[in-house]
């Protein structure tokens, strides 16, 4: 067996495994279906919206969630992190319209101190705001630019109480613009699934754990015994962190949302860039070898079918073309239920490799920022956490 075939028959067996036996990860499957039976008495819930210069999503997204139809005590605290936009006035000026608007409290937060991520600076602001009046029984975690279905919250809280779940995560749809958005933003999804089986998530025979940042409800007796917000401080990636804690006490479930969005728009290459630079060399335990691997597994897994069949041409190996198509088509079919999430074609698929180098060069650069001690972000401003050491 000469090298070429070698390498295609090890992507294709590798895909094969993916495919097969990789927690399902491709297919999409974990989902609310709102049949979950209504729990005899709702619990409260208080949720806590960090934002900072966000004035003008809040029209929209605070209000989804003063418009949800949830039966029990729901609270909401925005943690106004230093705006700079009037984001706190919005929120006020929204509430005193609002049927609702009793619900909503804004907090301002407090000096940072050293040590604390400045979105997880935010969330511990307002749930000590929330604890000092009433602490609920739920803990809704939420980012200001995500726009919940008004019957969100109930479902959530539904899932919880049936199962007996400590936390309650959904993957909002994410805002995929045109051009190579339209490819980065779904395989973003399709690769968060990969690496964190939603299956395998949710099975409490697993270690394998995980939680979406735009939606997390999670137990009030949870949070607080894995050490509340402070435990996640220096967190960069800190929904999957809260999962990993969590589940190490309790089971928890991730899953996939149709209703929930993030409406903020997309500037394009620049905000995946930086996306996922932000925290993918945290990831891989900032460890050079760990990235290497990853870089040749990524050069394995989606460069080497395309090349090798594109190339049949000029090396005319026609098994070695045989076989690397074979591991380009089920990539190509592994990415269509995700890329129907986002109603792309599946033919689209056959593009995945172009989105695997993208983000092969993302986890590069992440790495380079670190080396470059240039820390972790949010909404513009760096941030103390372990990605800033």
């Amino acid at each position: 067996m000469n090298g070429l075939v070698a390498l295609a028959a090890l992507s294709l067996s590798a895909w094969l495994y993916l495919v097969l036996a990789h927690g399902r990860f491709w297919r999409c499957d974990q989902r609310l279906t709102g049949r979950e039976p209504a729990p005899p008495r709702w619990p409260s819930v208080t949720a806590v919206v960090p934002a900072r210069d966000e004035a003008i999503l809040l029209g929209v997204t605070l209000r989804s969630l003063l418009d949800q139809d949830y039966p029990g005590a729901f609270r909401i605290v925005l943690a106004d992190d230093e705006s700079s936009d009037g984001t706190g006035d919005v929120a006020r000026a929204l509430a005193r319209e609002h049927p609702k608007g009793e619900r909503v409290t804004v907090a301002l937060t407090p000096e940072r101190p050293a040590g604390w991520v400045g979105k997880m600076w935010a969330v511990e602001t307002g749930v000590r705001t929330a604890s000092a009046a009433a602490p609920p029984e739920y803990w809704l975690l939420t980012d200001a630019d995500v726009e919940h279905g008004e019957g969100n919250l109930r479902r959530l809280v539904a899932k919880a109480e049936a199962e007996r779940l400590d936390l309650v995560s959904q993957m909002v749809l994410l805002h995929a613009g045109p051009g190579l958005d339209a490819l980065l933003v779904p395989a973003f999804v399709y690769f968060f699934q990969k690496l964190y089986p939603f299956a395998r998530v949710n099975d409490p025979r697993s270690r394998t754990a995980g939680a979406a940042g735009g939606c997390v409800l999670v137990r009030r007796e949870a949070l607080a015994r894995v050490g509340g917000i402070e435990a996640l401080r220096g967190e960069v990636i800190d929904d999957c962190a809260l999962g990993r804690a969590v589940k190490r006490g309790g089971p928890i479930w991730l899953g996939l949302s149709t209703t929930e969005r993030s409406i903020r728009p997309s500037a394009g290459i620049t905000d995946v860039w930086n996306m996922v630079a932000r925290s993918a060399f945290t990831q891989l335990r900032h460890s050079p070898a760990i990235l290497a691997g990853t870089v040749l597994g990524l050069a394995l897994l989606y460069l080497v079918p395309p090349l090798t069949v594109l190339a049949w041409p000029w090396h005319r190996d026609g098994l070695a073309a045989g076989l690397a198509l074979g591991a380009w088509v089920l990539q190509a079919v592994s990415f269509a239920p995700t890329l129907a999430l986002y109603d792309r074609s599946a033919w689209s698929g056959f593009a995945l490799p172009i989105a695997g180098a993208f983000y092969g060069a993302m986890t590069i650069d992440s790495a380079r920022r670190h080396f470059r001690r240039e820390g972790a972000h949010w909404k513009g401003r760096a941030g103390a956490g372990r990605e800033a050491t």
